[in-house]
């Protein structure tokens, strides 16, 4: 909602005889705050605009933190910037403050808050829906998901819950849940968490935010126990979370839709594509809900910044979205952490012991390892490797130069008992590099296991590192040259196999990034060890 100019002929609406008032369980379709006279339904009461008034009066700074806060939302959105790239997950602290078993609210509670907050702020609920068309182009993801807190301030692990017993019966919006010394809890760094506080709120207050640019030790959002959430004591028609998406849009520096002008037309909440309103919206409209002249479409009562029920409110807008990465951009810069928006399917691998191939699990699209089969152990006459199911590791056979496995480290080294050592080379450089094993730290954790590939499994076979080395070694040992084109064939076909699969996986969603980055090295493993093929076939040709 722009700039407004009154107009002309509009018509003002009558200021509402009580906005707090939540008396009652009312039922039916609720209608707009203009010639209402049924007083007995719940209504929405936000706190916020009480709470930027009495810092205006009585915090020194405020007024100067919001003008620059303006100022920066001023020239982000100007310049057409978009903010941050990706998604940012920010880390929220939810503080359970209770004087009763029933505010003393449980973990699936806070849970399902969480997955609200997920799913409205990336335009993912499932209501989103009910935008109507003449509105529907302008709903838009924010690109903010939330997580409980995993680590404390002082990095202690935490399941990003606090709980505190107090003796009040009722908190309001003056901020004295915020602290220990007034019956709440204190704040965690608000450039490190999202604080929210749950508890019994007095004066029919759902709840109440912080705007950015406000005191350290008071910013966060305040959230009645009975409207946050989806379960639990979360109680109709406040009962579907949107009363935290609402207050967290303030602390992300959105303001309520009209303009908090009261029932005039020409207050303005600073975004473009929202229309201009007169008033607060309540409970369930429909539409078209015209005013201010602003036919044929009326207000966007469906908004999260309105005051209807929260069955009907579903999107922000893009305007709004802007001015919440304006805010991640400028006053809360240094919260949260970039995360990808979509995190792509798992890639997991199975082997089919009648093949030694991995197949994939169609109901899932990902694949998972068997470790049960597939063992190695060691074949003097041929220098490959067979099984042993005493240890399920390696063995040396000192008279065939093979490798053996050093238990406390789970890596092959030569013995250098036989004289028949590669002569271009000293015996100590006749090692495999750390970078040849499976248990290199260095690869990503994916169970490959077939093959002896993978950081998954065990370690992997030994593999000369450059072709000059695999030339030496065939003009050396030609049984065991012949032995390693065979060992490198069935790894060829099994990294085709793999990456194959790996094709598949993409075309049915993307990767995630640690996936991704996988496939890249499984890659380039696979020209590697072509290379070492070619190499070693070379005087066949």
């Amino acid at each position: 909602m722009a700039a407004r100019k009154k107009p002309g002929k509009a018509t003002r609406r009558p200021k509402s005889a009580n906005l707090t008032s939540r008396s009652g369980t009312g039922g039916g379709r609720a209608r707009r705050a203009q010639g209402r006279t049924d007083s007995s339904e719940p209504r929405r009461c936000c706190g916020t605009d009480m709470v930027h008034e009495r810092l205006l009066r009585e915090a020194p700074g405020y007024a100067d933190g919001r003008a620059a806060v303006e100022n920066h939302c001023w020239r982000m959105t100007r310049a057409g910037m978009t903010g941050r790239s990706g998604c940012t997950e920010i880390p929220v602290v939810v503080h359970v403050v209770h004087r009763t078993a029933a505010e003393n609210i449980s973990e699936q509670q806070i849970e399902s808050q969480i997955d609200v907050l997920n799913a409205d702020f990336r335009k993912k609920n499932a209501d989103i829906s009910k935008v109507p068309a003449a509105f529907s182009t302008l709903a838009d993801d924010s690109r903010i998901v939330f997580k409980l807190a995993s680590e404390d301030p002082d990095g202690n692990p935490t399941s990003g819950i606090t709980r505190r017993s107090t003796s009040v019966s009722g908190f309001s919006h003056d901020d004295s849940v915020k602290f220990h010394s007034s019956g709440g809890t204190d704040a965690w760094p608000r450039d490190r968490y999202l604080n929210i506080w749950v508890c019994q709120l007095s004066g029919g207050l759902l709840g109440y935010a912080q705007f950015p640019g406000g005191p350290a030790d008071t910013d966060g959002v305040v959230i009645l126990h009975s409207a946050f959430g989806t379960t639990g004591t979360a109680a109709a028609p406040f009962d579907k979370g949107r009363t935290t998406t609402h207050e967290i849009g303030h602390w992300l520096n959105l303001r309520h839709i009209w303009g908090d002008d009261g029932t005039g037309c020409s207050g303005s909440d600073f975004v473009a594509d929202t229309p201009n309103q007169g008033g607060p919206n309540y409970g369930t409209p429909t539409f078209p809900s015209e005013s201010c002249g602003n036919g044929p479409h009326g207000d966007m009562f469906m908004n999260y910044m309105d005051y209807v029920d929260d069955e009907a409110m579903v999107m922000f807008t893009t305007g709004q979205v802007s001015r919440m990465q304006a805010a991640l951009d400028g006053p809360r810069s240094g919260l949260g952490s970039g995360v990808a928006c979509e995190q792509g399917p798992k890639l997991k691998v199975v082997d089919d012991p009648a093949s030694l191939k991995f197949r994939d699990d169609p109901a899932t699209l990902k694949f998972s390892d068997d470790p049960a089969t597939l063992k190695f152990s060691d074949d003097p006459a041929t220098l490959k490797f067979l099984d042993d199911p005493g240890t399920l590791k390696f063995i040396d056979d000192p008279g065939t130069l093979k490798f053996f496995d050093d238990s406390g480290s789970l890596k092959f080294f030569d013995d250098g008992s036989d004289p028949r050592l590669d002569p271009i080379k000293s015996p100590g450089l006749d090692k495999p590099p750390h970078s040849d094993f499976g248990g290199d730290p260095g690869w990503p954790s994916f169970p490959f296991r077939q093959g002896g590939y993978g950081g998954g499994g065990g370690a992997m076979p030994f593999v000369l590192s450059t072709p000059h080395h695999s030339s030496a070694w065939a003009g050396s040992y030609p049984g065991a040259a012949q032995a390693r084109v065979a060992q490198l064939e069935q790894q060829l076909s099994l990294l085709h196999e793999q990456l194959s699969q790996a094709q598949q996986a993409q075309a049915a969603g993307p990767l995630s990034p640690t996936d991704q980055a996988t496939v890249e090295r499984m890659q380039q493993e696979f020209q590697r060890l072509q290379a070492e093929y070619q190499q070693l076939t070379q005087g066949e040709r």
